[in-house]
């Protein structure tokens, strides 16, 4: 039965997404190399066909396996998935948390009161990334950022009722909720200016406010500081 699969989508740098691939590539090659060892050891010349046949059968198990436990990196996404983990017991959020409020994880965008966290283009995040995860594995990453982030969240949402969010979120939130721009601006324009004291407040809540993207770029951080394994020896 196939492993049912949460799908993310992530903006990264170019330089974290050649390394992810990197990784992936030699993982590839490795495990493909050590198949390759494994075959000369075992097939004979002139071996019956049954015999060879279940010969590779042996080393292709024995190679799954070897996934599963972590001798091998498998796929992108199996190497994702072992760093989002050790992500999640590194800042003590591997545990289970409660359900999220009905419909709190299905709004589009980013959460509430959040800008991007680098600008696309010029050193940002300039690249996509798609990765799947185990479902259950997924679901943790998206209560763990919703039940993180819930106290901070909520005090944007006080701060931009007094202050605003300015021209520029007020402009994307009324095409999220289909306002008139016109409209949207008028209100932004009869909101007194935030001293310098309340964006100061406003910049230290947002940095309290982790994205299900922050936890899965930070894993794909995790990838490029692990030391390259080596080829596993013959069982």
């Amino acid at each position: 039965m196939a492993m049912v699969r949460m799908k993310f989508h992530v903006a990264v740098t170019e330089d974290s997404l050649a390394r992810l691939n990197k990784r992936a590539k030699d993982e590839r090659d490795r495990e493909e190399s050590w198949i390759a060892e494994r075959r000369r050891e075992r097939l004979e010349p002139g071996m019956p066909r049954r015999a060879a046949a279940a010969v590779r059968r042996d080393i292709r198990v024995e190679a799954a396996r070897m996934r599963r436990i972590g001798e091998f990196g498998g796929t992108r996404d199996d190497i994702v998935t072992r760093a989002v983990r050790e992500e999640l017991r590194a800042r003590g959020l591997e545990r289970e948390w409660p359900e999220p409020p009905e419909g709190e994880l299905e709004a589009p965008g980013r959460r509430w009161g959040t800008p991007p966290s680098q600008p696309m283009g010029g050193g940002g995040y300039t690249h996509r990334l798609t990765v799947n995860l185990p479902h259950t594995l997924g679901d943790t990453v998206r209560r763990a950022s919703y039940w993180t982030s819930k106290d901070a969240v909520e005090a944007l949402q006080d701060w931009a009722d007094r202050w605003g969010d300015g021209v520029d979120v007020a402009l994307r939130e009324a095409e999220r909720n289909d306002i008139p721009a016109e409209l949207a601006l008028l209100a932004a324009a009869g909101r007194p200016s935030a001293p310098k004291s309340a964006l100061e407040i406003r910049d230290r809540l947002r940095q309290q406010v982790l994205t299900t993207g922050d936890l899965v770029r930070a894993a794909v951080d995790r990838i490029a500081r692990d030391a390259e394994p080596t080829l596993p020896s013959a069982p």
